[in-house]
């Protein structure tokens, strides 16, 4: 006899739709989803699922539209290095435990403490190794990347570096415990401590952003948030930096900052400027070069403002860079900076 085909979506049951959506599954996913349930659901289910019957394909498609539609209708959940602390907080889980995970999500990158330790900044490493005992600083050297580890002596006392040094020329094979007791020391006294540390603050990110955006999509943002946030917008305006906030670099920083660019980029840049910016630049270069600069531009002719906003927003990360590096100094306009001879 055969088997009448149910095509009756809205007859069916909230444990049948389970059922059948479990069914709908392979075998190894709806195992896993079972892993997660008591002993009287599995039951429950099982039972529905063996006297199920037949379901027609269109009950099947009008499920998972169901269940799509019911997921994407849901509030909006955020995922984040925050929220994902306190679920694990929440979990039962240990704080040394939950510290590991937490260190390893927020890096830096690298799956041994070591590969860690070479994206570390070596400023950041010297300063916390100088505080060491120069036999734990010279196991430490022996582990990173030579080059890492070059620029990290590079920076340490002169005394001490040597004495690193020494220790590193009279040291043998490391015992695995001692190794696992530094390792155990980096992990809680200078991982933990830089994983906070490296939190970044939320108007930092938007500003960087922003500095990111073509023009006339940061102002939009911009006009939109100091009518919502006006605090914020301030805030984040203060740490923005643009193509004329390179009026406060000192001579020094500019002639750096004009060599490091590509000069190519530079009249496109410099025809959308003002002119206090376009003599900014002349004033740092030789005159054969702002010979050769009026007339590149002379010659380009009407522009495409995207092109210009692109070409300066080049110049602006080249800045931005030179400054991470500490190669030039970025005056933020404050008082506090003011220089008093």
């Amino acid at each position: 006899m055969n088997m009448r085909i149910r095509d009756d979506y809205r007859s069916l049951t909230g444990p049948e739709k389970a059922a059948i959506f479990l069914l709908s599954l392979s075998e190894e996913h709806t195992a896993q989803i079972f892993s997660e349930m008591d002993d009287e659901e599995i039951l429950e289910l099982s039972q529905i699922i063996s006297g199920l019957g037949k379901i027609g394909p269109l009950v099947i498609e009008k499920l998972f539209l169901d269940f799509t539609e019911q997921m994407s209708s849901t509030n909006t959940i955020i995922g984040s290095q925050d929220s994902t602390e306190r679920m694990l907080l929440k979990s039962g889980l240990s704080k040394d435990k939950i510290g590991l995970i937490m260190e390893e999500i927020r890096g830096p990158a690298g799956r041994t403490m070591w590969e860690k330790l070479g994206n570390v900044n070596e400023d950041i490493l010297a300063s916390f190794l100088q505080k060491e005992y120069p036999q734990t600083v010279a196991v430490v050297l022996s582990k990173v990347n030579t080059d890492h580890a070059a620029r990290v002596l590079a920076i340490l006392p002169d005394g001490f570096a040597l004495e690193v040094i020494n220790r590193m020329l009279k040291m043998e094979t490391v015992q695995k415990e001692i190794l696992e007791e530094i390792e155990k020391t980096l992990r809680k006294e200078f991982m933990s401590n830089l994983a906070r540390t490296q939190r970044r603050d939320s108007h930092e990110l938007i500003a960087e952003i922003f500095n990111n955006m073509e023009r006339s999509v940061e102002t939009r943002f911009m006009d939109e948030l100091e009518k919502a946030v006006p605090d914020s917008a301030d805030k984040i305006r203060s740490l923005m930096f643009t193509f004329e906030d390179i009026l406060t670099l000192d001579a020094a920083s500019m002639q750096t900052m004009i060599r490091a660019i590509d000069k190519e980029k530079l009249p496109l840049a410099l025809k959308g400027a003002t002119d206090d910016l376009r003599d900014l630049f002349f004033n740092n270069m030789s005159e054969r070069a702002v010979k050769i600069m009026k007339e590149d531009m002379a010659a380009m002719g009407p522009v495409r403002l995207k092109d210009v906003e692109e070409s300066q927003q080049y110049i602006v990360t080249v800045t931005k860079d030179l400054e991470g590096r500490g190669e030039i100094t970025i005056s933020s306009g404050s008082e506090d900076e003011e220089m008093i001879a």
